[in-house]
């Protein structure tokens, strides 16, 4: 797929967006730091931030853990957050490391028939001088989803069905949706955020 950039402004890229992106923090630095410490270039650091994201963050919709986990610190704390705190918290330990990163977001079935309607689906895009951008997918592997840190094909959490009417959307937002961001304040729980999540970008 060719990406649809949002800005062509690297810069655009690596800026805090407060308080959702925010690496200026304790917990966000200590990981940051733990990051750096073991590994040396760009693609080594990206990789490990993907799969802290992808590995060490348990997705609500699989713990049912009812708390909702918006920011990055809120994600780290809980050590829970479904697809979109996942790419929040991806971003920020990225564009704190000087790697830039952006949001993608798909539209997909919400329980895979068409009876259970639809829900975006968000995802992070990366930047490797070396490799250009591509998309990775933290929402984290279970039986049925195998999703990879992978620079020549990619390797996503959900195939999009395009005959069912799901939908591969190829920008790469500077900032999380506005109506993403909205869905999650205003859910009380992750139960509710399940069916209130924005249909589309």
């Amino acid at each position: 797929m060719e990406l649809i950039i949002e800005s062509v402004n690297l810069k655009d890229y690596l800026q805090e967006d407060l308080p959702i992106i925010e690496w200026n923090t304790p917990a966000i630095q200590k990981i940051i730091q733990d990051i750096e410490d073991h590994c040396e270039t760009p693609f080594e650091k990206a990789k490990m931030a993907f799969e802290y994201a992808r590995d060490q963050i348990r997705h609500s919709f699989d713990t049912q853990y009812l708390d909702v986990s918006i920011t990055a610190e809120q994600t780290i704390e809980s050590h829970e957050g479904i697809c979109f705190a996942k790419a929040h918290l991806l971003a920020t330990i990225l564009r704190g490391m000087g790697i830039p990163a952006g949001f993608c977001y798909q539209r997909v079935l919400r329980k895979g028939t068409l009876e259970s309607g639809y829900a975006l689906h968000g995802l992070n895009a990366i930047f490797l001088e070396e490799i250009g951008w591509f998309r990775v997918d933290p929402r984290g592997n279970k039986p049925g989803i195998n999703s990879q840190f992978s620079v020549k094909e990619e390797m996503l959490a959900y195939p999009i069905r395009t005959e069912l009417g799901e939908i591969d959307y190829p920008n790469v937002f500077v900032h999380p949706l506005i109506s993403v961001v909205d869905a999650m304040k205003s859910s009380k729980n992750t139960q509710e955020l399940f069916f209130n999540r924005p249909q589309e970008i």
